[in-house]
């Protein structure tokens, strides 16, 4: 504001110019460091002289401080560090990891405006308040763990990476439930997120942190992480910031078969719907107050009921009479919306509703607009551009605005407005968002678990759900690092030559198998079977050799009966103990299939068919039991979080307990109502084979579950090669798993090097593998419900 203090109260308020703020200068903690930002690595701050720098910049572009590039050096000793900060930070007691949380809690509201100033310099501002509540929530886990969540322990040294266009309070919600359920981490970063990292490690080390437990690195961007991995001292990744770098991270990490979780939130997309049963007055004026800020959490697009599309309008032409321009994030963003809005007028919208102030010739200033008459396939509505546009679109009835809000694949959260509590609810379940606000917009609390769907990540943060990717069943040894593989990704997977074996079905004795898709049993598309043999090389039987096309088969028929499976709990009940009867009653034959299959005793075989029974019975009582429950929240108004299906579910089983492993997994998917595609063990098919006669004797609708034998790298790329498949858990060779995590990166994958399966996973009767059994095969979903 040009020389505003000569100016009176009258003329200020008569022009609503903004006023200075405090990200116009730099903070004194970072003069207190010179301008010059080092690393954090044992418990102090650390400047190497000859190492290169890096320029964080503010909103106008202009440096405010530079950061180290941490070289390899660096990386070493940071995890040695990280090793040495997990084995004292584990070996403390719960109520002392919280007392040190608690600690850190009152660090955080001690220097209040340090924290406040070194957010709003770089990022989208995040509240001290907000981060005092992180912390405090997160100390609450901390002292509980050991009772809440028994039998589960931390995973080890956890890499943390955040692009420079994440948020702080993403970072911390990162960071703290991995410091919470034990673990060490290191925080890699990039230029932009040096200052609040290093501010974090800083607090935290006032805290009583032990040394090592949370170490930092910089970089000139997130890179530096596969060095981190490339270290063979980290037991899981999680990464928040765009989806360029996470799917250039995983492409880097892949074949290290370190566990890796995407939250790319940073530019998705939130609908709000207006029914027309909604308050469209309060519904405006909150869905204004979030699109035309500087800072957005999201990007917004409007949809709203055409009876009350014409009201809706006058009542914005009233309120973007008097609103100013907005500031960009940066200068470098106003192309982007420039470009937007053109591509959305070529494609017929209009732009009469903005704000009266003529959009300024240069500079990060933008007037708010809102295209109406946008197409559904326009860039603006599937992947807004990061300025003050709102993208206004109508729809008739409630099941095309479902439609329309589903349609981009990067919506994370959704806003319903409407007194009609059938319809909302309604709403709530048909959305594809893991947060859910009901007649209110943008409300956070640590309590609410986030789920990524589709194009948004593979992991969920917050709430109680959100901690358990920092821990692993203790009844369940660490992944084994691997090194990565020389694995061709353009022939992985490319069928063999091969003669067909189909002449010999004529003249062999050996039994012949078909498919179980769609509930029928069929031969391969191919029309080409495989010879099964025993481990002494005798023909056993022939197998269909499946390919694409049969997966392509299996997954059009789960899409059709998936959402039919899902609605009813009580229906699957029924489906599985009708299974399990079904298993029950051919005991015999699948114990003699598992014999001779594998080599086992008779005795032996026999058990592994009980146990196999029992799996069934365990997971049909699961069905209706798992669901979620309502949170308990600081603001006035009612959570829920529920357990949903993924959706389709691809699964390449181990060699090991061929049966067992097939029923325990199968079970885990289909009782949480997702269907299944299950692709047998290569080496030993017959159990599965003969378990499809089970599930056609069963009360199974078809396409729940196919059953799909052949060549397992063929399928296992016939499985990614499809979006409609949500989720793939894989047992197999660790190029396989170097395969999946390199061209699947946003997809929830469970992976698991065949180096390091031994079969006990299978026959322990642990309640903890059960429950990650269980927890691959939902998603989150939140609900937030005000009250007066």
């Amino acid at each position: 504001m040009a020389d505003s203090r000569t100016r009176k109260v009258r003329d200020i308020f008569d022009s609503m110019e903004s006023g200075p703020t405090s990200s116009g200068r730099p903070a004194a903690w970072l003069q207190s460091h010179s301008g010059s930002l080092g690393l954090f690595i044992d418990g102090s701050s650390v400047c190497p002289s000859d190492r290169q720098t890096a320029s964080a910049l503010d909103s106008s572009g202009e440096s405010v401080c530079s950061a180290l590039c941490a070289v390899d050096e660096d990386v070493s000793a940071c995890v040695s560090s990280s090793a040495g900060g997990f084995k004292a930070w584990a070996a403390l007691s719960c109520h002392r990891r919280a007392q040190v949380l608690r600690r850190l809690a009152a660090a955080v509201q001690k220097h209040s405006q340090c924290v406040s100033e070194v957010c709003d310099l770089f990022q989208p501002p995040s509240s001290p308040a907000a981060l005092v509540r992180l912390v405090q929530y997160h100390a609450g886990w901390a002292q509980l763990r050991d009772l809440s969540i028994p039998d589960w322990s931390p995973r080890g040294v956890v890499a943390v990476v955040v692009s420079d266009d994440a948020s702080v309070y993403c970072m911390w919600l990162k960071v703290l439930p991995a410091l919470a359920m034990g673990n060490s981490v290191v925080l890699v970063s990039g230029p932009q997120m040096a200052p609040p990292s290093l501010l974090l490690a800083e607090l935290c080390a006032e805290a009583g942190l032990p040394a090592g437990a949370l170490n930092v690195l910089s970089g000139s961007d997130v890179s530096l992480a596969g060095k981190v991995v490339a270290s063979t001292g980290i037991s899981f990744l999680t990464y928040c910031g765009n989806k360029q770098d996470g799917e250039a991270l995983c492409r880097q990490t892949a074949g290290w078969c370190v566990p890796v979780a995407l939250s790319t939130s940073p530019g998705s997309v939130c609908p709000v719907i207006i029914f027309e049963s909604a308050d469209i007055d309060s519904a405006l004026d909150s869905v204004m107050e979030a699109a035309f800020k500087k800072n957005r959490e999201y990007q917004w697009v409007l949809y709203v009921q055409e009876s009350v599309l014409d009201g809706a309008i006058a009542r914005l032409k009233v309120r973007m009479a008097g609103m100013k321009a907005v500031p960009l994030l940066c200068e470098a963003d106003r192309a982007l919306v420039d470009e937007a809005v053109q591509e959305a007028h070529r494609q017929g919208a209009t732009s009469d509703l903005h704000s009266p102030c003529p959009p300024a010739p240069s500079g990060a200033l933008y007037p708010p607009t809102v295209l109406s008459g946008v197409a559904p396939s326009c860039q603006a509505v599937v992947s807004p551009a990061p300025g003050p546009i709102l993208p206004l679109m109508s729809f008739r009835g409630s099941g095309e605005g479902i439609t329309l809000a589903n349609h981009s694949p990067f919506v994370q959260a959704a806003s319903v407005w409407t007194e009609d509590l059938t319809l909302s609810l309604e709403s709530v379940k048909s959305l594809c968002a893991g947060t859910v606000w009901l007649n209110s917009l943008a409300v956070m609390d640590p309590s609410l678990s986030l789920s990524g769907l589709k194009e948004v990540g593979n992991c969920t943060d917050g709430g109680r759900e959100g901690l358990y990717q920092f821990l692993r069943p203790s009844a369940s040894p660490p992944l084994r690092c691997f090194r990565p593989s020389q694995v061709d990704y353009a022939t992985f997977g490319a069928p063999s030559p091969m003669v067909c074996e189909m002449f010999i079905l004529f003249i062999s004795p050996a039994r012949v198998y078909q498919h179980l898709v769609g509930g029928r049993q069929s031969k391969a598309e191919s029309g080409c079977s495989k010879a099964v043999r025993s481990a002494g090389g005798a023909l056993l039987a022939h197998c269909p050799d499946g390919g694409p096309k049969d997966v392509r088969n299996a997954v059009e028929a789960a899409i059709k009966v998936q959402p039919s499976w899902a609605r009813s709990p009580s229906a699957r009940v029924q489906s599985l103990y009708s299974l399990a009867g079904s298993l029950e009653k051919k005991s015999r034959e699948l114990a003699a299939s598992v014999q001779t299959q594998t080599g086992v005793s008779l005795e032996e075989a026999e058990q592994e068919v009980e146990l196999s029974v029992s799996r069934l019975c365990e997971w049909a009582a699961r069905c209706d039991k798992e669901r979620g429950g309502v949170q308990s929240l600081p603001q006035s108004g009612s959570s829920y979080s529920t357990a949903e299906p993924i959706g389709v579910v691809g699964v390449v089983l181990p060699d090991s307990k061929p049966l067992l492993s097939l029923v325990s997994l199968l079970g885990a998917a289909v009782a949480m109502g997702n269907a299944a595609i299950m692709m047998p063990s290569e080496k030993n098919p017959l159990p599965a084979l003969e378990f499809i006669q089970v599930l056609l004797a069963a009360d199974l609708p078809g396409g729940v579950v196919s059953i799909i034998t052949g060549a397992r790298d063929q399928l296992t790329k016939a499985l990614a090669n499809h979006s409609v498949i949500q989720a793939i858990w894989y047992w197999g060779s660790k190029e396989g798993c170097q395969f999946l995590q390199s061209s699947s990166p946003l997809r929830r994958l469970w992976l698991h090097p065949e180096e390091q399966e031994n079969g006990e996973r299978w026959t322990r009767p642990d309640a903890s593998l059960l429950e990650e059994m269980w927890r691959q095969a939902v998603v989150w979903k939140s609900l937030w419900i005000p009250t007066a």
